[in-house]
């Protein structure tokens, strides 16, 4: 009798296809040579690149070529996106968590006072971010608790939300497919989740308890975003958990997998550094500033058109650095905690932000560096 798979059908059924500590040895083995072999390919531009090739691309091998990369990442995001700059502004709506990640602000066990936004509070912080600024776009984050922030609660934020954003995108707790489906009716349009890391036995030491403990569920999370017709889906890990590379290396492999399968989809990556939090969590790997600039161009030539998006997490005058060179996206004016727009909540932010530039100042860095700020890119017309 062949036994049923409780968490589903996905890419947590091809992952295990891929060795981590092979994948390590694999990048720590590129030549100069390799690295030459691969922007050559590239710069024809009649073959897609493999993660093979990307893996070639963020070894320290491909550190000499950095100004080569940036200029070929900076051409190709002009060919794709032109001179523009997307930017997004998230909303917590709730902070209130079952899982128990043991680098996180929102940890249950973490003795501090939980908050869930009324439906009322919602339009408020909607009201007071459009008097920020004219965003459009809107990422609309809350801590996994189903019970309180489950399907039926987030239909009715995103009710309340729709009359002022046209593009709406979420960061919650993995789903259903029939939940996904179910919001995308209700004017849901995208759909961020972090693996965290890929590394399988290492997940279950930082995610103990809770249903995100369940690697496979997180994992195959993306295959019922593809099978519900949302209409971009975004990934990412957490950098300072495991090998940056090899957990990068997972999440090009990861984006092909689902580039074939759903194809119809528009995809995103973030690649969110450690920041302090409520938990007093210490990385376990540091990224520096010159390889996240490595890894970014790298992401940019293997890849054109997917959205390479940077947060509040960076410091202003990285972000600046990187506006050109390949990033696509940006949040700006970052609240990461309930009610921060409308109020000034005594609430557990999930991290500290290093950007904390008004709306207005990240725009005025924009223009300076040539680019047009885009607050929008959907309409309701298009509904």
């Amino acid at each position: 009798m062949q036994q049923i798979n409780p968490f589903g059908e996905g890419f947590a059924q091809e992952i295990d296809r891929y060795d981590w500590d092979e994948t390590i040895r694999a990048v720590d083995s590129t030549t100069e040579a390799d690295v030459r072999r691969v922007l050559a390919k590239a710069a024809t531009g009649r073959t897609q690149l493999t993660p093979e090739d990307f893996m070639c691309l963020i070894s320290e091998a491909a550190d000499p070529f950095l100004e080569q990369m940036a200029a070929m990442a900076q051409a190709a995001t002009r060919r794709r996106f032109g001179k523009t700059m997307s930017l997004y502004i998230p909303m917590y709506v709730s902070n209130a968590c079952t899982n128990k990640c043991v680098y996180c602000g929102f940890n249950h066990d973490n003795p501090f006072t939980r908050t869930t936004l009324t439906l009322d509070q919602v339009k408020a912080e909607c009201e007071a971010i459009k008097k920020l600024a004219p965003f459009d776009n809107i990422l609309i984050v809350s801590g996994e608790y189903p019970a309180l922030c489950g399907v039926d609660y987030l239909e009715k934020v995103l009710g309340v939300c729709r009359p002022y954003f046209n593009n709406m995108t979420i960061e919650v707790q993995p789903m259903r497919t029939e939940w996904y489906e179910r919001l995308t009716h209700a004017g849901l349009n995208g759909v961020i989740c972090f693996q965290e890391t890929y590394h399988r036995e290492a997940y279950k030491k930082y995610h103990p308890r809770g249903m995100k403990s369940h690697f496979e569920w997180r994992l195959n999370g993306f295959d019922r975003m593809g099978r519900a017709g949302v209409h971009k889906i975004g990934l990412g890990v957490l950098i300072g958990l495991e090998d940056w590379r090899a957990d990068m290396a997972m999440l090009a492999r990861h984006l092909r997998y689902l580039q074939k399968h759903y194809w119809r989809t528009r995809y995103s990556v973030n690649f969110p550094r450690m920041r302090p939090s409520e938990s007093g969590y210490q990385p376990n790997v540091v990224l520096t500033d010159r390889e996240l600039v490595r890894l970014t161009l790298a992401f940019r030539i293997f890849d054109s058109d997917v959205d390479i998006s940077y947060s509040t997490r960076e410091a202003p005058a990285f972000r600046d650095g990187m506006m050109t060179l390949g990033v696509t996206s940006m949040s700006a004016g970052s609240q990461t905690e309930p009610g921060g727009y409308a109020s000034t909540p005594d609430a557990l932010e999930q991290f500290e932000v290093s950007d904390d530039r008004t709306p207005a100042q990240v725009v005025e860095a924009i223009r300076n560096h040539g680019l047009e700020p885009v607050f929008k890119d959907w309409d309701a017309i298009f509904d």
